[in-house]
């Protein structure tokens, strides 16, 4: 019925198929992380500039009221 070299190359396809997948699984857990790491390396000190610049500015200009 079937082809036993064509059966052979489908099984062949399959295993390159999957060690494919198992690539792309690994560069897109890569590639999530980085964007992660990122956004934390970014967001954090905007954060942390958000809750120091207000208190910069009141320690400043308490400075400036005693001159």
């Amino acid at each position: 019925m079937i082809d036993p070299e064509l059966v052979a190359r489908i099984d062949e396809q399959d295993k390159k198929l999957e060690l494919i997948k198992q690539s792309v699984d690994k560069i897109r857990r890569y590639l999530f992380w980085t964007f992660v790491a990122g956004v934390i390396t970014f967001i954090l000190p905007l954060i942390g500039l958000a809750i120091v610049i207000p208190y910069y500015l009141n320690t400043l200009g308490s400075l400036q009221a005693g001159w």
